[in-house]
């Protein structure tokens, strides 16, 4: 049946040539934004993952920042405390140069007060960003201090920060308040030689930094006076220090290590989680090209089309001349 007032044809050409038009319009938005899943609207569970991921990325990027800072700090007190180690066992050299016969122990004793304020110098200067683990002047001590280490989502989707910890009370070579508490300023009990014969527990410390109350032991310099068997005693005390001081610098770049392999694994982990994301959501390039020519295609087939059945009803005309 020919109809003036129902075009079937024309409403049916018009209906596909809406639809290629709609196809078109979304090939063409996945081709400008270069996403296939750009809103909810897209795909609501991948949109979903996609934005979750995006923030867990974000949150990564600041623990790398943080992973940095911590590595700065590490570094600032490993090479303190390994400048500070090299000045102990130039101490001790010239300890032992003192016990050698002839020796005028006051210019060793000389020697010691300068490579002293050495340390000092060191462990006031081993600071980064307000934080000193080799020095302390407060009336609190050096504790455990934490640095972030990694974001971490559970399966449950709860979320928390994992951190990396080092107790500074092990790396305190001053303690100007309690000078207990640092390793050069405290006590060292030692075993030393008594009249060359027997032997005899002794107590030494290397640093009087002034403190109102200081250490009960002997201060660690010499005089003309100064017996070879307290030499031995200082000698020793030196190298207690000398090997506590060389099992912190050792954890100290172990940890520094750690800090590194953590943060080339975030960095590792970020760019999975850019390439998983990148599956879900990116455009491919190579099939949106080839479905817009196909759909350009059909466009214009389909307002041929549409000519076509608008034509019909001009041709009705010619069964009434």
């Amino acid at each position: 049946m020919s109809s003036i007032m129902t075009n079937v044809s024309a409403i049916s050409a018009l209906k596909t040539l809406r639809s290629i038009n709609s196809e078109m319009e979304m090939t063409q938005n996945h081709i400008s934004s270069g996403y296939k899943v750009d809103t909810a609207a897209d795909n609501a569970a991948y949109w979903s993952i996609a934005t979750t991921m995006r923030s867990d990325k974000a949150a990564m990027g600041t623990v790398q920042d943080a992973l940095g800072l911590a590595s700065a700090k590490t570094d600032t007190a490993y090479t303190g405390l390994n400048s500070a180690i090299d000045v102990m066992n130039t101490i001790k050299t010239k300890l032992v140069a003192a016990r050698e016969p002839g020796v005028d122990k006051t210019k060793v004793n000389a020697e010691l007060t300068e490579l002293k304020n050495q340390l000092v110098s060191i462990s006031e200067s081993a600071s980064f960003s307000g934080q000193n683990w080799l020095y302390n002047a407060d009336t609190t001590a050096n504790t455990t201090v934490e640095m972030v280490g990694s974001f971490n989502r559970s399966d449950t989707g709860a979320v928390s920060v994992g951190v990396l910890k080092f107790d500074t009370a092990d790396s305190t070579l001053i303690d100007s308040d309690t000078v207990a508490n640092g390793l050069l300023t405290g006590d060292i009990s030692v075993t030393q030689p008594l009249n060359g014969t027997t032997t005899t527990t002794a107590t030494y410390f290397l640093l009087d930094v002034g403190a109102a109350s200081g250490p009960a032991g002997t201060e660690i310099k010499l005089d003309a006076t100064t017996s070879n068997d307290n030499i031995d005693g200082m000698i020793n005390a030196v190298e207690s220090m000398l090997s506590t001081m060389t099992d912190t610098a050792a954890t100290l770049g172990a940890a520094n290590a750690r800090i590194t392999m953590q943060n080339e694994f975030v960095s590792d982990l970020m760019d999975t989680i850019d390439k998983g994301v990148g599956r879900l959501v990116d455009a491919d390039m190579n099939e949106e090209s080839t479905k817009l020519k196909a759909l350009q295609t059909q466009q214009q087939l389909g307002i041929q089309s549409l000519s076509i059945a608008n034509s019909n009803s001009e041709n009705i005309l010619q069964l009434f001349r």
